[in-house]
């Protein structure tokens, strides 16, 4: 069963095509991945189905309903969730209350006072949010961490905490954008485990990644897009040897 479906998505920036009549079908707990070569629209893609962008002309479907009309905070709220190619965290706040930020749209207490740490007692809610981000912070490995100011971290720490307050959001759908971008080998090794982690918890998974050895070897779906065009979809081993996929991107040895 598809989980997200878009249909006949196009953008353009100006002149520029970006995406052209793109349709696209991810199954329920499956990891959908995205590759083509830089420019190709990948990015766009994920700005129109998490709502950053709207498109010019198609639908985006999650759960059979249309939500290409939502606002992105309408459509984090209905389940889906990101991260994005450039970090976008709180260098200022800690590791934990980073990922407390993603915990608001599913609380009662305010965001403000989170942030400024208003003088209130301390409620049930409260407790369960801290202990819910604790978990998380395990989940990806930073849980002795998450006191320490976010900007401190490596790089490769900081997208595991950009993944944390994502799934914070309690998303059916996580879209993660470029997530090994800067990683060491042995960096990588562990964001693989923790992308199947999070798919056998549940959640769906688009992946954008341009190491392909990591697509590959995560990935139970993948789509090849072109000069905004998509040129092949299938299981890795069908597209790895998709002659179109091998002249855009792979190159003859891939």
């Amino acid at each position: 069963m598809a989980l997200l479906e878009v249909r006949g998505l196009s953008k353009s920036f100006g002149g520029l095509r970006v995406l052209s009549s793109i349709d696209l079908a991810v199954e329920e707990g499956s990891v959908h991945a995205v590759i083509g070569p830089n420019g190709s629209g990948k990015t766009t893609l994920l700005n129109c189905v998490s709502g950053i962008l709207a498109p010019d002309r198609g639908e985006v479907r999650f759960r059979g309903e249309r939500i290409d009309h939502l606002r992105p905070f309408r459509r984090a709220m209905l389940g889906v969730g990101r991260t994005f190619q450039n970090i976008r965290l709180f260098s200022g706040m800690t590791v934990l209350e980073n990922v407390l930020v993603g915990e608001h749209c599913r609380t009662g207490a305010g965001l403000l006072r989170a942030w400024f740490r208003l003088p209130f007692r301390p409620l049930a809610e409260e407790v369960e949010v801290r202990r819910r981000g604790m978990d998380l912070l395990d989940l990806v490995g930073l849980s002795d961490r998450a006191e320490e100011p976010a900007g401190s971290l490596p790089l490769g720490d900081q997208r595991r905490v950009e993944v944390a307050r994502a799934l914070a959001t309690g998303p059916g759908l996580l879209l993660l954008d470029e997530p090994a971008a800067g990683m060491t080998p042995t960096e990588k090794m562990d964001i693989i485990k923790l992308i199947r982690d999070i798919a056998a918890g549940g959640c769906t998974v688009i992946l954008v990644e341009h190491d392909i050895g990591l697509v590959m070897d995560v990935s139970r779906a993948v789509s090849v897009l072109n000069f905004g065009e998509k040129i092949a979809e299938g299981s890795p081993a069908e597209v790895r040897s998709a002659p179109r996929v091998i002249e855009a991107y792979l190159g003859e040895e891939g």
